[in-house]
């Protein structure tokens, strides 16, 4: 394990979690993982983006650091009003710690949260209730990034400490079953100034063939196929980015041949086109971040439903790039950023129609919410920022 790299990964600025004075309300401080909190809309089968807006309050989950001075107590729950961006605080999901980073199951019944720890898990919890469903190990250390295979039945993750990627089986019921699979990153060679392999990210690409997984580490993207009854991974294709890029994050355009990429480590982004038969990731120059000089650590790409734009959260310059998307997702082209209204936004969602970004600022612990123009991708600030104490993900359902 890199404690080194992930030391600065996990903590940087995570002391400034001082700043949540005005914390989410604990339901309380016992182990037992329940909450007494008033509930929150159970979620459903919503719209899909471009849909008509729900009239009612929405849920939303948010992701901290429990171990950290100014942290959270665990998952932090919340509502948000999908017609004004208006969040309102409603408590927290005990018993699972240090939840950065959480992900859905296609069903909506089940949240699941990685436990970013040097002993790394992965957690399970029933919506309708709020119960834990349990932990399972990861295998490594430091997972930072979950999501669920389309076909609801395995949780990939990826161990930033030890640069490996797992997968879990997921029960009817949502529980995870033990781990299936671990495979770590040990070739290529680490990057400049990399000590070993860092995982940061665990997807399935919009075809469901293949699970791609993105180490800053080995500056790699690597395709595995996984085995739909085994929950086993196979290799098949690896893509370099160009020497100290230190990718981390991928996000697939619409259209499913083009994906684009967020490198943490050079202040850059690439277009990559995906070739669904093989697998195989080609990774494209890189472009600016419209950051200008300075140390600005690109966290996350999203790409709006209908295609059309792109949008990239930079963690130093605290601000968001807004890019037109063009030539059916080949191409990148700035427009412009726009100041995030909080510091180091680690993480950026849409709401489930798109009309919303909601961004996630780890130093200023708070959460930003922003209306997304369909026609211009132009984004306005939806009010107040939201208090949560060192906000890493904000999930809205």
């Amino acid at each position: 394990m890199d404690s080194g790299g992930w030391s600065r990964r996990r903590f940087v600025g995570a002391l400034a979690g001082g700043a949540a004075a005005a914390a989410l309300p604990s339901c309380d401080d016992a182990p037992a993982p329940t909450t007494t909190a008033a509930p929150v809309p159970e979620p459903s089968a919503g719209p899909s983006r471009g849909a008509r807006r729900p009239s009612g309050p929405r849920p939303l989950h948010l992701g901290t650091y429990t171990s950290v001075e100014g942290g959270g107590k665990g998952i932090g729950l919340a509502a948000y009003d999908p017609a004004t961006g208006r969040i309102t605080a409603v408590g927290t999901i005990t018993g699972v710690g240090d939840p950065s980073y959480l992900a859905i199951h296609p069903d909506r019944r089940t949240l699941y949260a990685v436990d970013e720890r040097d002993d790394g898990a992965v957690s399970a919890v029933r919506l309708s209730d709020r119960k834990v469903l349990g932990s399972r190990s990861t295998g490594g250390a430091a997972p930072c990034h979950l999501s669920v295979h389309p076909g609801g039945r395995w949780l990939l993750s990826a161990n930033y400490g030890s640069g490996s990627v797992a997968v879990h089986p997921i029960d009817a019921s949502g529980t995870l079953g033990e781990r299936t699979a671990l495979v770590r990153h040990s070739a290529p060679a680490p990057g400049p100034g990399q000590e070993g392999p860092h995982a940061h990210q665990f997807v399935t690409s919009p075809d469901g063939r293949h699970v791609l997984a993105v180490d800053l580490g080995t500056d790699t993207v690597y395709t595995y196929r996984l085995d739909d009854k085994a929950g086993t991974l196979t290799e098949v294709a690896r893509a370099r980015t160009r020497p100290g890029a230190g990718p981390r994050h991928l996000t697939f355009h619409p259209g499913g041949r083009y994906a684009y990429l967020a490198n943490e480590v050079d202040n850059t982004v690439a277009v990559c086109s995906y070739d669904g038969a093989s697998g195989r990731v080609s990774v494209g120059e890189a472009q600016s971040t419209g950051t200008g000089e300075g140390t600005n650590y690109p966290a996350q790409l999203l790409v709006t439903a209908n295609g059309r734009f792109a949008y990239l959260a930079n963690r130093g310059h605290n601000s968001l790039t807004r890019y037109a998307v063009e030539a059916d997702g080949a191409r990148l082209r700035l427009l412009d950023t726009v100041p995030v209204g909080g510091d180091f936004p680690r993480q950026i969602a849409f709401s489930p129609e798109g009309t919303l970004l909601f961004a996630a600022n780890q130093k200023s612990s708070t959460v930003t919410v922003f209306h997304v123009d369909e026609a211009n991708g132009e984004l306005r600030r939806a009010g107040e920022s939201f208090r949560s104490p060192v906000a890493v993900c904000a999930l809205p359902l």
